[in-house]
């Protein structure tokens, strides 16, 4: 089995990277090729998972939150240039924020969980909630249903079976509650739509793959993977400008 799960957190996060640039491509310069949208429904997850795993080996959750929001303030600008073409939206924030949410959540449960009274509980509900509508309301990308992914991969990391709660908890997100585009899968003569954001279960592949190692550590590969994705989007802004 140990042969088998043949990626570290390095390798989760660079196929991550590669997929939302696919996506990107296909929302900016290549419009016409749905396949890079559908494989770029794979980027997500892993980052959510990742989130998770950085969240449960971290030295310093207040550090960790604290790069969420830096990194989510200089990547709003090309944000928004790439999916409105206009400096300032504010009715869709970028996937950072959606991480910062999910951070929050999930150290309040792992604070709920270390601290078990009745007050606890209660706020901790409040709190999530809280979250959850953030959210919605604050416009995050993939909204509540980001977090809840986030929540997901938390609450069935220790669980001995954990691929079954995995695939379950993304089958009822992705497929049943997301409302979003579909794509039209013909199969025998007939045409199905299938949820574009349901092609995000194939992120659990390589996810099942990870042997739990993070690879090499250093400051530049970690910054390195944070500047990634503002950088990128404001050269593919740029390229659009001047193609288009």
């Amino acid at each position: 089995m140990s042969k088998v799960k043949c990626l570290n957190s390095n390798m989760l996060k660079c196929l991550a990277m590669i997929f939302m640039l696919l996506d990107h491509l296909w929302a900016t310069i290549v419009p016409g090729n749905q396949w890079m949208t559908i494989v770029g429904r794979m980027a997500f997850p892993i980052f959510a998972f990742l989130l998770v795993e950085g969240y449960i080996h971290t030295s310093d959750v207040k550090k960790y939150k604290k790069r969420l929001v830096f990194f989510g303030l200089i990547s709003e600008i090309p944000f928004n240039l790439i999916m409105t073409s206009s400096v300032i939206f504010p009715f869709h924030q970028n996937v950072m924020f959606t991480l910062l949410l999910g951070l929050l959540t999930i150290d309040e449960l792992e604070y709920m969980r270390q601290n078990k009274n009745v007050k606890t509980v209660g706020i901790t509900i409040l709190k999530v909630t809280l979250y959850l509508l953030l959210g919605i309301i604050g416009f995050v990308d993939y909204g509540a249903t980001g977090i809840l992914t986030i929540l997901a991969f938390y609450l069935f990391r220790n669980f001995k079976l954990a691929w079954i709660g995995q695939f379950i908890s993304l089958l009822l997100i992705f497929v049943i509650f997301f409302k979003g585009q579909s794509v039209v899968i013909p199969l025998f003569g007939t045409e199905y739509f299938f949820p574009l954001q349901g092609f995000g279960i194939l992120s659990l592949i390589p996810i099942w793959l990870y042997n739990g190692e993070r690879g090499k550590k250093s400051k530049a590969i970690q910054y390195g993977f944070y500047l990634f994705y503002p950088v990128h989007m404001l050269v593919l802004y740029l390229v659009y400008r001047f193609l288009f």
